[in-house]
């Protein structure tokens, strides 16, 4: 069992920044991949940012530019930096990571921007 526990949403302005984080316990190894997703009011949750145990990164194309995917290794975190924010990008993010066959999700964390 992993555990994921995300922190650093909130409210800001349109062109602002946050930070997201994701905090990974529990039997932590071999995990694969870690990721974020969103979900706005209505919509399917869709992919925004996923980085390999090996490093490598991939994004969706509406946030290409914008976000930055990371982590630190040490610290078993994963870290979302959000800059140039767009009412657009409001939802609710998601903390992923995969284990195997296994997939893991945390509680969530809102993303309010206002234009």
């Amino acid at each position: 069992q992993v555990q994921l526990v995300e922190s650093g949403g909130g409210l800001v302005q349109a062109g602002g920044s946050l930070r997201l984080s994701c905090a990974a316990s529990g039997s932590i190894f071999s995990i694969n991949g870690m990721g974020w997703y969103r979900q706005a009011p209505g919509t399917q949750r869709e992919l925004v940012a996923v980085i390999t145990s090996g490093g490598s990164t991939n994004y969706a194309d509406s946030v290409k530019g914008r976000f930055t995917i990371s982590r630190d290794a040490a610290k078993n975190t994963v870290y979302l930096q959000m800059n140039s924010l767009k009412p657009e990008d409001t939802a609710v993010y998601y903390c992923n990571a995969v284990q195997g066959t296994y997939d893991y999700w945390g509680q969530g964390t809102q993303v309010t921007v206002s234009s």
